[in-house]
């Protein structure tokens, strides 16, 4: 009986110190992702805090974690110093037409590539994922020189055309159509079905999530380029969104900024992106963890 309470007390003793060691291994877990969280959202707060400072406040030698005086109207002031309605317009234009394009070559592309058979197939898909071993900057002088002949410079097509076919996402949705039964195809071209209606009535809604994460990337990747439309596009009628907020915010003279200004046009270009990840997040993760099963 004693040596029965002995084994029962070493058996409490032993669980009582691994839920000690779960809550201990729980605690630093948390902890450690709050102290990531913190260095991760503290340039936002940041960026929120100074949009609405004055500029004499802004310029202190000790900065102030919160505003003395709190100037919503810097966001106005924003809006109507940068033409920020211009640029959205800009912006939205060449993001939506470079995304239906690209959504209509890549479709098409991963399609031929994960269903139809042609020679030479594998190495032309072979050599279109070498492609991406090179890095995008080394083809912007021959792509600068090529859109220049074709006397593209400042116009729409130049922000639109260059970008639309992305080996990325030909291989992203070619992953995902490889997952779906070759069976079904087979039974549908028994049927008579075409490759084109059997691709809009079976491979898009079953790919769909994959489809909805290349829209958001496609859209973003609009939304933030940069260096591309500064080189060939940087007039008034066509800049971007990105190149727009570079210089609206110097004085007469060209020196000096109004950083708080900028910082509030800043958060307001920001707060689509935001919007799109917070209510949009889950399309993206399970369309790339669904393309990434079958090789």
């Amino acid at each position: 009986m004693a040596e029965r309470m002995m084994k029962e007390r070493n058996l409490q003793s032993v669980t009582a110190k691994s839920r000690l060691g779960n809550g201990g291994a729980k605690f630093l877990t948390y902890l450690f992702l709050l102290v990531m969280a913190v260095i991760v959202l503290f340039p936002f707060y940041w960026m929120i805090i100074s949009s609405l400072k004055t500029l004499t406040e802004y310029r202190l030698s000790k900065p102030t974690f919160f505003p003395r005086t709190v100037m919503f109207s810097n966001y106005g002031e924003a809006f109507t110093t940068a033409r920020l309605g211009r640029l959205f317009t800009n912006t939205l234009i060449v993001g939506v037409v470079s995304t239906l394009l690209s959504l209509v070559i890549t479709v098409l592309s991963a399609f031929a590539f994960a269903r139809l058979e042609f020679k030479g197939k594998n190495i032309l898909f072979a050599a279109l994922l070498a492609t991406m071993m090179i890095p995008g900057e080394l083809f912007t002088i021959t792509n600068y020189a090529t859109v220049n002949t074709f006397g593209w410079l400042n116009t729409y097509t130049v922000l639109i055309v260059p970008f639309l076919v992305s080996v990325f996402y030909i291989y992203l949705l070619r992953q995902n159509f490889l997952q779906i039964p070759n069976e079904l195809y087979l039974a549908a071209k028994v049927d008579g079905t075409s490759d084109l209606k059997y691709l809009w009535t079976v491979m898009i809604p079953l790919s769909l999530p994959t489809l909805i994460s290349i829209t958001i990337l496609k859209m973003m990747g609009a939304w933030n380029s940069y260096i591309w439309p500064r080189l060939v596009a940087n007039d008034a009628a066509h800049q971007m969104i990105t190149n727009g907020l570079r210089n609206a915010f110097k004085d007469a003279a060209g020196e000096q900024t109004n950083y708080p200004v900028q910082m509030a046009a800043v958060a307001l270009v920001s707060a689509p992106l935001f919007l799109v990840y917070i209510f949009l997040r889950k399309y993206i993760m399970k369309g790339v963890s669904r393309s990434g099963i079958k090789g």
